[in-house]
């Protein structure tokens, strides 16, 4: 199945290596070693962090010109997904979709993009300037979320852009719902176009057969995985592939030295090589237990009145092809509470920290570091929940619905960067937007720089402000005023 030894860590050896020689550091960060640190956070963290936080040299190697450990680090893992070149980054999947975008568009040029995308990805096409064609994906009212952009959207917009350079989706959604992602390739690649592929929280897909398709797997020529999400790297820590000649290698390393801090974390670097190994050598036996776990929840919350788990059944809808089974979303609209409200219970009652929460849910994210103990405690806590709940409130209507994509004026870059003053939010309608408005995490923008300020995105705001949503973009913390393009 590889070509190489899995088994393998080099960074991280060559890390180990600089240990145990008992190397003087006379180099920065300035701790040298923990001998610096402050105290309290040093005996709680113990020294070993210390030991091997190090700066560039020769033994660790330089993630901008790879050429020992680093390099070798990075064949490992694109062997492990099947991708042609791998890049590590140490500035999260934020920063490789902001790489990936520059990678494959520049100043003017056009890209198909889903409305419901992160902000990175907006971010990436404001720095590089090309000009974003939304296509709105297909919304699911039941539950209250976005699911995938159908292969026949992808097909409809490309065949009124016929001059996109490239098509990007999101696949799988926060939420754990594949689209036909295969097909998508296969239309995109007719314009002989690039795909680029958000895959933040795919980073496992590629490792048990009980799951979705990867992104590499169904021929997308590039893809973002958030390798801290699900397997064991730590948080800020990502991968980017390349998989096919429509992308240019060198130019990503090149983007990457742009855009990635000249003094990387050798602490995240060494965690990928070995979330690496992990998912590669163990991956089917450790998401088997993740998956088992899982469904085991979803079973049980089920039976819960006032509770609701989607599973296989949500692919009757469309933009739905496929499901990842270790996100697990609660939806409880029939308790007559916001998925925000069954939030703050859980965080501040029982001390149970979901991953999100939007209007009428809330969302696990499920891997092999959960155990059935902390499971079935969730269980006993719901079952508390809908006993004072169920059947004393009101039901949430079915949805709220979200404001149509406004019109573009101004691309996102000539907005982020002209001339701007501040308005109450009350009184912009009309007016073009110079900042972002989106619902955090998970970050989806109801409203981008250069688009015109409509009175149902104000309306919308104020709803989701009602619901105790947090709603962020603005400077204006308290989103009360937005900055307009003058």
């Amino acid at each position: 199945m590889y070509k190489l030894n899995q088994n393998e860590t080099p960074l991280f050896d060559a890390l180990l290596e600089y240990v145990n020689r008992d190397t003087i550091p006379f180099h920065v960060p300035g701790h040298k070693k923990g001998q610096g640190m402050d105290t309290e956070f040093k005996n709680f963290m113990g020294l070993n962090p210390f030991k091997i936080d190090v700066t560039v040299f020769k033994l660790v190697d330089s993630l901008h010109h790879p050429t020992g450990p680093i390099k070798k680090s990075q064949q490992l893992a694109a062997d492990a997904y099947g991708a042609k070149a791998s890049f590590f980054s140490v500035h999260g999947t934020s920063g490789a979709i902001e790489a990936m975008i520059m990678s494959v568009v520049s100043d003017k040029d056009k890209i198909i993009i889903p409305r419901n995308v992160h902000k990175s990805v907006t971010g990436g096409i404001i720095l590089s300037g090309a000009i974003p064609v939304y296509m709105q994906p297909k919304l699911d009212k039941k539950i209250g979320i976005a699911h995938g952009v159908t292969p026949e959207t992808v097909a409809e917009t490309l065949k009124k852009n016929p001059d996109a350079k490239a098509v990007l989706i999101i696949n799988p959604t926060y939420y754990g719902v594949a689209t036909d992602i295969k097909k998508i390739a296969e239309i995109v690649h007719s314009y002989n176009i690039p795909l680029i592929v958000d895959e933040a929280h795919g980073p496992h897909l590629g490792f048990n057969d009980k799951l979705p398709v990867s992104a590499i797997e169904a021929g997308a020529d590039m893809c973002a995985q958030s390798t801290h999400k699900i397997i064991g790297a730590l948080t800020q820590c990502s991968l980017l592939h390349v998989c096919s000649d429509r992308v240019d290698i060198n130019k990503v390393q090149q983007i990457l030295n742009i855009m990635q801090t000249t003094s990387p974390s050798y602490i995240l670097m060494a965690s990928l090589d070995c979330a690496r190994r992990q998912i590669a050598t163990q991956g089917k036996e450790l998401l088997d237990y993740a998956i088992n776990l899982c469904n085991y929840a979803r079973i049980e919350i089920n039976k819960i009145p006032g509770f609701y788990c989607f599973g296989e059944e949500v692919l009757n809808n469309p933009g739905a092809f496929s499901f990842d089974p270790t996100k697990v979303t609660i939806t409880c609209r029939d308790l007559g509470i916001t998925g925000y409200d069954l939030d703050m219970i859980l965080s501040n009652e029982y001390h149970i920290q979901m991953e999100l929460s939007d209007l009428y849910n809330v969302l696990i994210v499920g891997s092999f570091g959960d155990t059935k103990e902390n499971i079935d405690y969730l269980l006993k806590v719901l079952k508390e929940i809908s006993d004072k709940y169920y059947g004393k409130g009101h039901k949430k209507s079915d949805f709220i619905d979200i404001p149509p994509i406004p019109n573009q004026l101004l691309i996102p870059r000539e907005a982020f960067y002209g001339s701007k003053y501040s308005v109450p939010i009350n009184e912009s309608v009309g007016l073009i937007s110079g900042e972002f408005l989106m619902a955090y995490p998970p970050g989806i923008p109801v409203l981008c720089p250069g688009e015109i300020i409509t009175s149902e995105i104000v309306k919308y705001v104020k709803q989701l402000k009602d619901a105790g949503l947090y709603v962020q973009g603005t400077e204006d913390y308290k989103v009360e005023n937005i900055k307009v393009v003058k």
